[in-house]
């Protein structure tokens, strides 16, 4: 089995052994719990290649649930569902039924605009808008409809602190996003989808294209976000999904191989497919 050692491992723990991050869940205690999202019999197709077979999987609120598996097998496609990004690629098809609390948010009745403010997402690559920092965590409140100045800057401040970027950027509101260093950059996009108080966040791979002490910061945030949002990220590095994760999903070639507590996925992996990949035999 992969082997991470984390920070301030459990009482108790064997050395080398995978632990999940403090304040963690143990084995089983998601069961029961009522899911914040539900996947339910998903199937996704690409014109007429079919990318999802019957993935049925639930995201409990306030956890953080890591979607790993090799290139191509469809973990980025399955969380752009979530908030229908995949919709807007010709010729899609999805079959089955995505639940947020409880509500199919597949279907017509559903608006894909306010369904994008409930489930937030942050991409590969840092994407800033070509404008001040201020303008750029302001910018959905201000499509939303909020116009007053004195709030607006209070939003703003309030959702870069929550992203940990308020004392670094405290004093160059004004300037260009686009000045800021990578790390910086990708925090201000969590900031951005902060701002306009999501239930859901969506990470896509949010870490690849940083340094590492970029991606500790991310990994921190993380941490302290899942206190109060429901968490989904996928991610290539397996030591990254035992630090941050609760519960660990594998998908390979467009299907869901194995769920459960991270803990348990990276130490007894059910399956050999699980175990081939945590280990590095492919990928």
């Amino acid at each position: 089995m992969l082997s991470v050692t984390l920070e301030n491992p459990a009482a108790g723990a064997p050395s080398g052994a995978v632990i999940l991050n403090a304040g963690g869940t143990a084995e089983g205690d998601a069961v029961g719990v009522e899911p914040k999202i539900s996947a339910r019999g998903v199937n996704f197709y690409y014109g007429s290649k079919r990318a999802l077979r019957d993935i049925s999987l639930d995201f409990a609120p306030r956890m953080v649930t890591a979607i790993i598996g090799p290139s191509g097998c469809g973990k980025s496609t399955f969380i752009r569902l979530i908030n229908r990004m995949n919709e807007l690629v010709p010729g899609t098809r999805l079959e089955g039924e995505i639940l947020l609390d409880g509500l199919d948010i597949t279907g017509p009745a559903c608006d894909a605009a306010e369904l994008r403010k409930r489930v937030g997402m942050v991409f590969q690559k840092p994407n800033p808008f070509p404008k001040t920092i201020f303008e750029n965590v302001a910018y959905g409140l201000e499509v939303g409809g909020l116009r007053d100045r004195l709030a607006l800057e209070e939003r703003v401040e309030l959702s870069l602190r929550k992203a940990a970027l308020w004392d670094e950027v405290k004093d160059r509101l004004r300037e260009s996003a686009l000045g800021l260093s990578g790390g910086q950059q990708q925090r201000l996009c969590i900031a951005r989808c902060l701002a306009v108080e999501p239930e859901v966040i969506l990470f896509d791979e949010p870490c690849a294209s940083l340094d590492p002490i970029s991606t500790a910061k991310i990994e921190e945030l993380i941490l302290e976000l899942k206190r109060q949002y429901t968490i989904a990220i996928v991610t290539h590095n397996m030591q990254q999904a035992a630090r941050v994760s609760d519960r660990t999903a594998f998908f390979l070639m467009g299907e869901l191989i194995e769920v459960g507590p991270t803990g348990r996925i990276f130490k007894a992996p059910r399956d050999k497919r699980t175990e081939d990949y945590i280990t590095g035999r492919f990928g």
